[in-house]
């Protein structure tokens, strides 16, 4: 009997069937579960306050104990002493109650798994909710766990919605999903919700340590972080690797310590120690050295993305030293592992080069991913760095400008001396090329003869100041108009800037200061686009067009564009028009200038 019980000690029971350490090392209560103390705390709180919701919803990764806590949670919740001393649901459950070997083996006829992920239609709600209207048989509460929720239809959803709000009072609900987001927002909020978050390595390597005591193996612990990493916080996927290490180690090496080696050899990870020489290399520039390290890393069977993802973890460990100091090496990611060796690394280094390398590594891990050659990609991207390793970071490139351009503007040196003294100085090491804009051609002062308003707007189009155009056709009805002087009244709706910005118009073309006064008295002639409107009405072709079309309207008046002029220094009496103003129609014109001939 000695021997039995030391053998169950020691995870080698013979009487009963293999379990992998996955399953054989479930949780069985909440002081089992690790790294979810906050929703601990959060049910141990509303247990005792009596606010015991009637659904909940788990999240998170594979791994992380979703399953696991919804059956502890059933356990919880219809918890009976050995003795049959029913005290109401307890989150304390010291001791094996009456009904929970049964529900941890999902055997208990009042607790009620689900798979959604095979059981999705609307058929099978329909189902479980017939049965929701009935009591318990054994327990306190009849428990419907479904998982992956998500994954049913959208029928089901819809009818498992009224149910879900307003259950009988013995009926509790418990969802576990993976995908949240696929989840109606009207299912989650009926429902409370937990994200179980994902196992931090440092509370994972301390969990595969006490397993492996128990299993009486012995793991470096190199080794338990590499799987630790592997897991990427899933608890599960890490004791099925270290259930696999277990097994090889013993079939090739029997007794002894596993190594690292043993574990990056299974799982084809790159060496650590190597990572960093990689790394190193490609911050220095040695192309040569960093392949040489890739090839060497991959014909012993690390895969290509592995490799440049473990670089990404060296780098945001390098990053986060630089950006927060020494201290974040120790409460990093890696722990105390990597830290003296990052410390030394960081200090030689720039945070512009780091990010850059992190750009170029993510960059190069997509291209790997999707690359039909994985080798060839990642060896394309770590010549990439290599190269920008030789470069300045923008803040170098941006000191070497300022050092080399110092002074250069603030004097006026015209283009010939620039070109006298770039001749007679040596060369630098960047070139600053000087680009003088180019110069706007524009009417000469003395060529522009202003005596009425129609030649000021078609100085204004001339210049490609289309608005100041169309508001002085628009709005302007000239009182008196002098050169040098106007007299204006403005029709309603002209904006309050016009006289100012024709004032500084005409300025800046006719070189001569312009006074504009705006008058509220009655008169002045009518708007440009007003007599132009008026000329067209009057018309004959028009006043005949308009018997031809009984009804028809004439709704706007367009002049013809100008032909263009190539010599833009000549001032004409009808210089070429801006594209954005009126058109004119061109046979109307005609006939005018005919009936003035």
């Amino acid at each position: 009997m000695s021997d039995l019980v030391g053998d169950a000690e020691k995870g080698e029971t013979r009487s009963a069937p293999y379990q992998v350490l996955a399953r054989k090392y479930r949780p069985q209560s909440f002081d089992d579960l690790i790294g979810h103390e906050a929703m601990v705390r959060t049910l141990s709180n509303a247990f005792a306050a009596d606010r015991i919701a009637h659904a909940y919803i788990l999240t998170g990764v594979r791994g992380v104990g979703k399953t696991t806590t919804a059956r502890i949670l059933a356990r919880a919740l219809n918890y009976v002493g050995p003795d049959g001393a029913d005290n109401g649901p307890q989150m304390q459950m010291a001791e094996e109650g009456r009904h929970c070997q049964a529900i941890a083996e999902s055997r208990h006829p009042d607790v009620l798994e689900m798979d959604a992920a095979s059981r999705t239609g609307v058929g099978d709600i329909r189902e479980l909710i017939e049965g929701v209207r009935y009591a318990p048989v054994e327990a306190r509460y009849k428990v419907y766990i479904i998982d992956e929720v998500h994954m049913l239809s959208t029928a089901a959803f819809n009818a498992l919605l009224k149910t879900l709000e307003e259950p009988p009072p013995h009926v509790k609900f418990i969802f576990a999903t993976t995908e949240i987001r696929k989840v109606p927002v009207t299912v989650l909020s009926r429902c409370q919700r937990f994200d179980l978050k994902r196992i931090d390595p440092e509370t994972l390597n301390n969990h595969l340590a006490a397993i492996s005591e128990k299993e009486g193996v012995a793991v470096s612990r190199d080794g338990l972080a590499m799987i630790a990493r592997a897991a990427e916080g899933s608890v599960r996927d890490a004791l099925s690797i270290l259930d696999q290490a277990i097994v090889q180690h013993k079939s090739t090496e029997g007794d002894g310590e596993i190594g690292a080696e043993v574990i990056r050899d299974m799982l084809g990870l790159a060496d650590r120690t190597q990572v960093w020489d990689l790394v190193g290399a490609c911050l220095k520039g040695e192309a040569k050295a960093a392949l040489d390290a890739f090839a060497g890393q991959y014909d012993s069977g690390a895969e290509p993305a592995v490799i440049l993802r473990d670089m990404l973890d060296v780098v945001h460990l390098l990053t986060r030293i630089k950006a927060a100091g020494a201290e974040a090496a120790v409460h990093g990611p890696a722990g105390e592992a990597d830290a003296g060796r990052a410390k030394e690394m960081a200090d030689g280094l720039e945070l512009n080069a780091l990010t850059r390398a992190w750009s170029l590594l993510m960059k190069g891990l997509a291209e790997t991913n999707a690359a039909p050659d994985p080798a060839a990609a990642g060896e394309m991207a770590l010549i990439r760095l290599c190269f920008a390793a030789d470069l300045p970071t923008p803040d170098e490139a941006l000191r070497a400008l300022k050092k080399n351009s110092n002074g250069a503007g603030q004097r006026a040196v015209s283009p010939a001396s620039r070109q006298t003294e770039r001749a007679a100085a040596p060369a630098d090491p960047v070139t600053v090329i000087d680009v003088e804009p180019p110069l706007r051609r524009e009417p000469s002062a003395q060529n522009i003869q202003l005596n009425s308003i129609e030649d000021v707007t078609r100085l204004a189009g001339r210049m490609r100041d289309a608005k100041l155009r169309t508001e002085l056709e628009s709005y302007v009805h000239i009182v008196r108009f002098e050169t040098g002087h106007i007299e204006m009244r403005l029709a309603e709706g002209a904006p309050d800037t016009l006289p100012g910005r024709l004032i500084r118009r005409l300025k800046d073309w006719t070189g001569e200061q312009w006074m504009v006064s705006v008058t509220d008295r009655a008169g002045g002639a009518m708007s440009l686009r007003d007599q132009r409107y008026a000329e067209v009405m009057a018309d004959p072709l028009v006043k005949k067009a308009l018997e031809v079309f009984p009804g028809a309207k004439v709704t706007s008046v367009k002049e013809a564009q100008a032909p263009v002029d190539p010599a833009p220094d000549e001032f004409e009496e009808d210089p070429p028009e801006d594209p954005d103003d009126d058109i004119v129609l061109s046979v109307l014109r005609e006939r005018r200038e005919n009936q003035k001939g």
